[in-house]
C-alpha cells in the first residue's frame, strides 16, 4: 500500500536541477562539437554510437548545411521510408503518389485501393474553399461599444497600412478576404478578437497570415491610443489557427453496387456494401471506434503532406479538431447507398502549399511535387484527401472481410526478421512458411530457431 507523507524523504529527487549538471554553451558549437559533447556525456565516448549518427549525415555538403538549417541544434539527420502508391486515378489524372511513412502496409493498402477504384471511375475531388484563418486576441478595458465603434472607423486605415505586406499576394489572386471584431467576453473577460481570413493561393502562408496580424495589432495599439486615450488595450498574442473549416477538400468514390463484385471478396456485393457502411456508421457514432478509424485516415494524409514537405503536424491538429466539430468527435468519412450506388466520401480541412518553406529547399519534397506534376495548392489539397480516403477504404474493406492483421502482419514480417538478424535464404524461406501461417513475433522466432538446428 502506497503512503503520503509531508516529511521529508532524504532519498528524493531535489526539487531543481542541478547547475552543475547543466549543459551550457551547447547551441554555439558547431555539428561535430555538439555531437562529440553528447557521446562523451551520454555514450561514454562509445565510437559506435557516433558512427550511426555519421552514417545519417546526406552525402551531399550543400543539401547537408540546407537540412541542417531546418532546425536548432542539429547533430544529423533522421530517415524514413519513402514509398510510392501507383495508378492513383483523381479527377481522370493518373498519379503515382509519394509517401513517408514507417508503418507497414500503409502505401501497400493505398496502392491496393487506389488500384481497386482504377476501373470503378477513379476518384473525384472538389474543393469547397480556400480560406485560412488568424486571430489578434486582445483584452480591453473601456467603454465596448466606443471599441468596436473606433474599429469599424479605423478598419480602412488599418487595411491601407498593410498594403506593403499584402501586395504580392494579392497580384497572385490572394489576401486578406476578411476582417471583422468579434465580441468574446463571454468567453473571458474583456476579451475580443480580431478576426482575419486569407487566401494564400499556392503558398502554405503561415509566414505571411502572421506578420499581417503582427501588424494589425500594432496599428490597432496606436490608433487607439490617438483616438482612444482613456482605454487600456492590450495585445495578447497575435497568431494563424491550425483549424481551417473554409480551407476544405471533398473526395469521393461512387459506382453502382454490382460493380463492387470480385472473387476474393468472400461475399455478395449487397453483404460487403452494408457491412462496410454498417462499420463506417460506428465510426460516426462510437468516439473509440472514430479515433482508430480516423488515425487510419491520417496515415494516408500525413505520409503526403510528410512528402511534400508541409506541416503535418497543422493538419493533424485541424482535422481532428474538424472531427469534433458537432462537440463530438466522428469519422471525417461517410458512407451512403442511393439509388443502387455506392458512395464513400471525405470531408477534409487540409491547408498546405507547393511554394515556400521547405518545398523548394528539401529535395524529396521537390521530387514529390514533381513526381505530382508541379500541382497547385487546390490539387495538392485533392491529392492528400484522396490518399486517405483509400487508405481508409482499404482498412475498412479489410475489417469487414478478412480481418486487419492478415495484411499488416504480412508486411511487418520484414520489420520481424530484420530485428532477428535473418539470413535472405531465411527470410525467403520464412515468406513462404507464413503464407498460410499466423505471424507473431515469437512464431517467427521460432521458426528461425528451427531452420538454424538444421544447419
Amino acid at each position: 500500500m502506497l503512503e503520503c507523507s509531508d516529511k521529508e524523504n532524504k532519498n528524493a529527487s531535489p526539487a531543481h536541477g542541478d547547475s552543475k549538471d547543466m549543459i551550457k554553451g551547447f547551441s554555439k558549437l558547431d555539428k561535430m562539437g555538439k555531437l562529440d559533447l553528447i557521446i562523451d556525456k551520454y555514450f561514454a565516448g562509445d565510437t559506435s554510437s557516433k558512427k550511426n549518427i555519421l552514417d545519417s549525415w546526406y552525402s551531399d555538403e550543400k543539401v547537408r548545411k540546407i537540412l541542417d538549417e531546418f532546425s536548432e541544434n542539429t547533430v544529423g539527420e533522421f530517415h524514413l521510408p519513402f514509398g510510392l502508391a501507383p495508378n492513383v486515378l483523381i479527377d481522370n489524372t493518373n498519379y503515382v503518389i509519394p509517401m513517408v511513412t514507417e508503418e507497414s502496409s500503409v502505401v501497400a493498402a493505398a496502392s491496393k485501393a487506389a488500384k481497386y477504384w482504377f476501373t470503378r471511375g477513379g476518384f473525384k475531388t472538389e474543393v469547397v474553399s480556400v480560406n485560412k484563418v488568424g486571430q489578434v486576441h486582445l483584452i480591453i478595458d473601456g467603454n465596448f461599444d466606443e471599441f468596436f465603434s473606433f474599429f469599424e472607423t479605423c478598419k480602412k486605415t488599418i487595411l491601407s497600412n498593410l498594403k506593403p505586406i499584402t501586395q504580392n499576394m494579392e497580384k497572385r489572386g490572394g489576401g486578406i478576404s476578411k476582417m471583422e471584431l468579434r465580441d468574446c467576453r463571454g468567453l473571458e473577460e474583456g476579451y475580443v478578437q480580431v478576426w482575419m481570413e486569407f487566401d494564400t493561393c499556392d503558398a502554405m502562408g503561415a509566414n505571411f497570415i502572421n506578420t499581417v496580424l503582427e501588424a494589425v495589432a500594432k496599428d490597432i495599439e496606436l490608433l487607439a491610443a490617438e483616438y482612444l486615450p482613456l482605454h487600456d488595450i492590450e495585445t495578447v498574442m497575435s497568431i494563424l489557427s491550425n483549424y481551417t473549416p473554409e480551407c476544405l477538400v471533398r473526395a469521393w468514390v461512387e459506382c453502382p453496387v454490382e460493380d463492387l463484385a470480385e472473387k476474393k471478396l468472400g461475399m455478395e456485393p449487397w453483404e460487403f456494401v452494408k457491412k462496410f457502411q454498417r462499420a463506417v456508421r460506428i465510426a460516426e457514432v462510437d468516439v473509440n471506434r472514430a479515433t482508430t478509424h480516423n488515425k487510419g485516415i491520417m496515415n494516408g494524409v500525413d505520409s503526403v503532406v510528410m512528402a511534400t514537405g508541409n506541416d503535418f503536424r497543422a493538419v493533424e491538429a485541424g482535422a481532428h479538431t474538424y472531427a469534433a466539430r458537432s462537440g463530438q468527435y466522428k469519422s471525417l468519412t461517410t458512407c451512403s447507398i442511393n439509388n443502387n450506388k455506392f458512395r464513400f466520401e471525405i470531408n477534409i480541412p487540409l491547408s498546405v502549399g507547393t511554394v515556400g518553406g521547405l518545398t523548394a529547399l528539401h529535395p524529396m519534397a521537390k521530387f514529390s511535387l514533381n513526381l505530382l506534376q508541379d500541382p497547385s495548392a487546390k490539387q495538392l489539397m485533392s491529392i492528400i484527401a484522396v490518399t486517405g480516403l483509400a487508405q481508409n477504404f482499404a482498412a475498412v474493406k479489410s475489417l469487414v472481410t478478412t480481418g486487419i492483421q492478415k495484411g499488416h502482419m504480412k508486411m511487418h514480417l520484414m520489420n520481424i526478421l530484420n530485428h532477428l538478424n535473418a539470413t535472405n535464404t531465411e527470410r525467403d524461406a520464412a515468406k513462404q512458411y507464413f503464407l498460410e501461417e499466423t505471424i507473431s513475433f515469437n512464431s517467427v522466432r521460432e521458426f528461425l530457431e528451427t531452420q538454424r538446428s538444421y544447419q
